[in-house]
């Protein structure tokens, strides 16, 4: 039976413990993976823009020894002409081993999902889910951290529309002893289903503050957002919270010595370029890490051991 990744739930915490074990073999062993995916084929359908996820994909994809097919603007593919995604999935099957699909629309790659019969990646569906940023940011805090069991993680910035932080949060809540602060703006407080179906129905702890600096002192991780343009309908509003949280190094001075500072990027001004040269910025170590759970992913749903 195949399996697909839509969802981070989709995978158990086994799983994902494996995968990261699987992501440090990888980085110690690159040589031993180099050939595992030969003759195999990764689709990338990105529906909407992306530099890291798609890139980082391709790059796990040829590192090892597999190729890509695939768009990175729909208006280039036959989408520009009407076709469903159900469709798309059933064609690009016969051309490839697995697919790896951006769309705007919640739920696309489920669609894809069930309408085709090779392994589908969700690589970010609207503001809903993005598993696969999720598997890096798990990657990082345990290279970064050595475990997940009892931090405290920050969540800042954008949280209502922040599918990584959704994702995130579903996530590490399933690990012991994690307590969440979740640092917001009133209008951009993390959504009523976050809150009811994950956090207070499994009894985590957590916190709603509006401010960072206060919040600097505690945290073992601080997730950083950017104020997405793209998910807001109104341009004022965007423009009146796009600078509500920025951290730079005088933020920084009250964190602990071991904090890391997680972003999913692309950063705009939330985070100072002045931050970048202090050892807790993890967050071109998350880029770097990003390729290696991907590869340990695809080999994960193409069967390869």
């Amino acid at each position: 039976m195949k399996k697909d990744l839509i969802d981070i739930l989709d995978l158990s915490t086994d799983e994902i413990n494996s995968l990261i074990a699987t992501a440090e073999d990888i980085i110690a062993n690159p040589d031993s993976y180099a050939t595992k995916c030969e003759r195999k084929k990764l689709a990338t359908l990105f529906y909407e823009p992306s530099t890291r996820t798609r890139l980082s994909f391709e790059s796990a994809m040829y590192e090892l020894g597999g190729h890509v097919i695939g768009f990175s603007d729909a208006t280039n593919s036959s989408v520009s002409k009407g076709e469903s995604v159900a469709d798309t999935a059933r064609t690009v099957e016969c051309f490839a081993d697995i697919i790896a699909m951006r769309h705007p629309k919640e739920g696309a790659p489920y669609v894809a999902s069930i309408n085709c019969g090779i392994p589908v990646i969700n690589a970010g569906d609207g503001g809903h889910n993005h598993p696969t940023q999720t598997l890096t940011d798990l990657l990082t805090i345990h290279r970064e951290m050595g475990a997940f069991e009892g931090l405290t993680v920050g969540c800042c910035g954008d949280l209502k529309f922040g599918r990584t932080v959704h994702s995130l949060i579903s996530a590490m809540s399933r690990y012991e002893g994690v307590r969440f602060v979740l640092i917001s703006p009133e209008e951009l407080r993390i959504p009523e289903h976050v809150r009811t179906e994950i956090l207070d129905k499994k009894g985590i702890e957590y916190v709603e503050v509006r401010s960072l600096e206060d919040a600097m002192p505690q945290l073992d991780i601080l997730y950083m957002t950017r104020v997405q343009r793209e998910r807001f309908f109104n341009e004022a509003d965007y423009i009146r919270l796009k600078d509500s949280y920025i951290l730079t190094p005088e933020k920084l001075a009250s964190a602990k010595e071991k904090m890391r500072v997680l972003h999913p990027l692309p950063r705009v001004n939330e985070i100072s370029v002045a931050v970048d040269a202090d050892p807790r910025a993890a967050y071109f170590r998350q880029v770097h890490n990003g390729k290696y759970i991907r590869m340990a992913l695809i080999l994960k749903l193409l069967g390869i051991e």
